[in-house]
């Protein structure tokens, strides 16, 4: 299996650098980078009192909920198609 060509994308999430290699695009990581730190910035804002430990959680908690919210209207709206056609 031939290895596919790695991208770095050097990006910062709350003020730390990181160095992320993978498949996707410099754009695609440097757009996910920008929503997380966003979204730790708004939890922050709300409890400043959070060591960065429990804000990393809670972030991780915040997306991936609205991911599994999306999820689900993809498989409502896929449903609601199927029936329209049958």
């Amino acid at each position: 299996m031939a290895d596919t060509p790695k991208n770095r994308t050097k990006i910062e999430i709350y003020d730390t650098p990181y160095t992320i290699i993978g498949e996707e695009s410099s754009s695609h990581v440097r757009m996910v980078a920008s929503i997380v730190d966003r979204k730790m910035r708004e939890i922050y804002a709300k409890n400043p009192s959070l060591d960065l430990n429990k804000l990393a959680v809670l972030t991780a908690v915040n997306i991936v909920n609205d991911h599994v919210k999306l999820l689900n209207r993809v498989e409502q709206l896929e449903e609601e198609l199927k029936r329209e056609k049958d």
